[in-house]
C-alpha cells in the first residue's frame, strides 16, 4: 500500500469536503423551519390576495373590503382587488353581486318570551 505524499496539494482534499459536507448539513434542521415559515406567509399572502379579487368581483370598494377583512394583509388585498379590476375592464365582465342574503339577527321579543316563560 502506498502512502499519500503530505505535501502534495490534494492530500487533504478528501478531508476538507468531508468536512464541508457535514457543515452545510448540520444546518438542514433550520432551513426546515424557515420554509414552513415561508410556506405560512406565502399562504396568507395567497389568501389576501384572493380576497381582494373576491371584493372587487362582489363590486366591493377596496376601503370596504380592508373593513370587512381587518387580518388580511393590505397589500395583497390591494394586489389582489387590482388585478381583478384590470381583468374585469380588459374582458369587460360585470360586477357579480351576492344573491344570498344576510342571516337575520333573532329579534328580541322571543328571547323575553323565553324569560318570562321560564319563571
Amino acid at each position: 500500500m502506498q502512502k499519500l505524499n503530505q505535501s502534495h496539494p490534494f492530500a487533504h482534499a478528501g478531508a476538507l469536503s468531508l468536512l464541508a459536507l457535514c457543515c452545510v448539513l448540520s444546518g438542514c434542521d433550520k432551513g426546515d423551519a424557515n420554509k414552513d415559515a415561508d410556506r405560512e406567509l406565502s399562504i396568507k399572502e395567497g389568501d389576501a390576495r384572493a380576497t381582494g379579487s373576491a371584493c372587487r368581483q362582489a363590486g366591493r370598494a377596496l376601503e370596504d373590503c380592508y373593513t370587512l377583512n381587518p387580518d388580511a394583509a393590505r397589500a395583497s388585498v390591494f394586489t389582489g382587488w387590482k388585478d381583478m379590476n384590470d381583468y374585469m375592464r380588459e374582458n369587460k365582465i360585470d360586477d357579480v353581486k351576492p344573491v344570498i342574503e344576510k342571516p337575520k339577527p333573532a329579534s328580541t321579543t322571543s328571547d323575553s318570551k323565553d324569560r318570562s316563560s321560564r319563571r
